[in-house]
């Protein structure tokens, strides 16, 4: 009984460790990621002159074939989320609609790339939910 309670305790004790692992390599993929696209969009636009147009979450844009050959594009990502392309009046970025990660871990992650604050800066969350890097404002 007594080696089943120092067991048990051991457990305890691993969790939040385990916890805190997984997020970081969650957040490390999405960082990631969300930088390789980002270079696909802009060596897009100096080749082309412009950034392409709309697609929602999970399609590859107008010719953008080529340059997002990566199947992450259309999968769902490591935040729970599905990667998309907004070229809209408000801005222009790399955008994940869906993710189903903690705001506390958004905010890290906004840390990590921009300023800390999702209401401002490259990063940030859209009043829809949506989380996007802009790229132009």
């Amino acid at each position: 009984m007594f080696a089943v309670v120092i067991i048990s305790l051991l457990a305890l004790l691993a969790l939040p460790a385990f916890t805190k692992v997984r997020r970081n390599a969650q957040s490390n993929r999405f960082i990631s990621d969300l930088r390789t696209f980002t270079q696909a969009f802009e060596g897009y636009a100096s080749m082309n002159g412009s950034f392409p147009g709309n697609a929602p979450a999970g399609v590859v844009p107008p010719g953008m074939e080529e340059d997002l050959k990566t199947p992450a594009w259309k999968i769902v990502n490591s935040l729970g989320g599905r990667w998309n392309w907004d070229n809209l009046v408000t801005g222009v970025g790399v955008a994940s609609s869906g993710i189903t990660a903690p705001l506390s871990q958004m905010v890290q992650i906004d840390a990590r790339i921009d300023d800390g604050d999702l209401s401002n800066g490259l990063f940030q969350q859209l009043p829809s939910g949506k989380y996007i890097y802009l790229m132009q404002q």
